[in-house]
């Protein structure tokens, strides 16, 4: 039988007659350090002990630590009939060693009972006067970067050590908190003439110079920070309402599709402009769509924006074997092969006219092409050179020169669009794409078209006053240019 004490915050009067009886009455008593206030008290009680400090000269992780502590206190309760093992604070607030210890014995069928003690958590929120049902998450520094950050909730961090950790802990909290963030410092909780609570800055908490292993920081809930994706939703939800905005509440799935792809392209120019502090706006245009859909479908009761997460979530871990689980892939190439297997699989698609088929059709045809033309040059339909689908090109034009001049539209219409794609092939052989291609020559275009208005307006001519002749030889000029 192992049955796990808590000394309490650090005072004598937090240890509670029951902690004391075991720890008089058991075979062997154990802590896991030595370095608490309340054994002292032990000491003079006549209570001996034994402690795992030296493990922590070791062993260089923490984490190390506790599992061989965990391991030894079961070997030592097969061997005893009572031990007791010694935790600062209550043994289930900030434990790791107790929580890898219920599951070692849990594992050995080995009988553990956790004897419940005053935690310093106990303390703090008698000190700030703080009502815990209100929400309060409790977080290990170590495990801080893992942990999902909510203005909302109050929150103790714990084992803030040292200045390396305290520096860890601010930089983690920076992200999301500003620098003048109003925090508390906390040492010493309970512990009578060392005790020591203070508001700081958050900037402030790694300059501090009395951190130590009784050390703890708390963030009280509600204090001004960035908006966060419950901000947005919340605002999405108002827009919505009957006392928001009639635009926002007339929309539906099909009337914000063009706002999606506009947004979308707004993030391409930014990203082509490199212009940093745009691309951080239109970024968060295509998440307001984004949560503007959702809110929809939430509305209609189809889904909502867990959905949306969780589905997104599941399919990427589903296409990473890789990463997330034990298959090996050494290169790009056949991390795609590996992609495209997944996606085939997932989406039912059993013939290569199928793949052909599911690119969205809502592509700009441009990008749909080259999709098109790629997934059919996997399967060897393809020209085995860039010279036969210069040929086909050619052979497209003369097919749009035979018909173009009769009134067969229709003909007219197939015709241009052979040689659109044909075009397209061409620039795909040459790993080109069309897109961004034509863009550049429209961009050359209004370059080119802009020095013959120029030109114009300096020689006191509207454009539409020029000859045909006039403008095109300013065209070859502004060529040379």
């Amino acid at each position: 039988m192992i049955k796990v004490i808590g000394l309490g915050p650090g005072s004598v009067e937090s240890l509670t007659l029951g902690a004391v009886s075991i720890l008089k009455n058991s075979d062997e008593v154990y802590l896991r350090t030595e370095k608490h206030p309340t054994v002292k008290y032990l000491k003079e009680s006549g209570i001996k002990f034994h402690t795992y400090d030296y493990m922590y000269e070791d062993k260089e992780k923490f984490e190390d630590v506790y599992k061989s502590i965990a391991r030894d206190l079961v070997q030592k309760g097969k061997k005893f009939r009572q031990i007791a093992y010694g935790v600062p604070g209550h043994p289930l607030v900030a434990e790791k060693s107790v929580e890898l210890l219920i599951e070692s014995c849990r594992k050995e069928s080995l009988n553990i009972e956790i004897i419940p003690a005053v935690s310093f958590i106990d303390v703090i929120l008698e000190r700030l006067n703080v009502d815990a049902s209100k929400g309060l998450k409790i977080v290990d520094a170590f495990d801080i970067e893992n942990q999902v950050l909510d203005k909302r909730t109050g929150m103790i961090i714990t084992q803030v050590y040292d200045r390396l950790i305290a520096s860890q802990v601010k930089l983690t909290l920076l992200k999301y908190y500003g620098d003048n963030a109003e925090i508390y410092f906390i040492r010493s909780a309970g512990i009578r003439d060392s005790e020591s609570i203070r508001k700081i800055k958050l900037y402030e908490l790694d300059r501090q110079n009395d951190i130590d292993h009784l050390t703890s920081i708390y963030v009280p809930g509600h204090i001004e920070t960035k908006y966060d994706l419950r901000d947005l939703l919340n605002i999405m939800k108002k827009l919505r309402s009957s006392t928001g905005c009639p635009w926002d509440r007339e929309q539906s799935h099909d009337s914000l599709k063009k706002y999606l792809v506009e947004e979308s392209y707004e993030v391409m120019e930014a990203v082509n402009k490199e212009d940093y502090e745009n691309l951080v706006e239109e970024l968060g245009d295509v998440l307001f769509q984004v949560v503007f859909h959702c809110q929809i479908g939430e509305e209609e009761g189809f889904f909502d924006i867990g959905d949306v997460i969780d589905g997104v979530c599941r399919k990427m871990i589903n296409r990473h074997p890789h990463v997330f689980g034990c298959k090996s892939l050494d290169n790009k190439e056949q991390v795609l092969a590996e992609w495209n297997v997944i996606k085939k699989k997932e989406q039912g698609l059993s013939t290569y006219t199928d793949e052909l088929r599911h690119v969205a059709k809502a592509l700009p045809a441009l990008m749909r092409a080259v999709k098109v033309q790629k997934k059919a040059s996997d399967v060897g339909f393809n020209w085995e050179k860039v010279e036969g689908a210069l040929d086909k090109v050619l052979e497209e034009y003369y097919e749009v020169k035979n018909v173009y001049k009769s009134e067969e539209k229709v003909k007219i219409v197939e015709e241009m669009g052979d040689l659109i794609f044909a075009c397209v092939n061409v620039a795909r052989f040459l790993d080109i794409d069309p897109e961004f291609a034509l863009n550049y020559s429209i961009e050359k275009f209004i370059k080119r078209f802009a020095y013959i208005e120029k030109n114009a307006i300096d020689r006191g001519l509207d454009m539409k006053d020029m000859t045909l002749d006039e403008m095109n030889r300013l065209w070859e000029k502004s060529k040379s240019k």
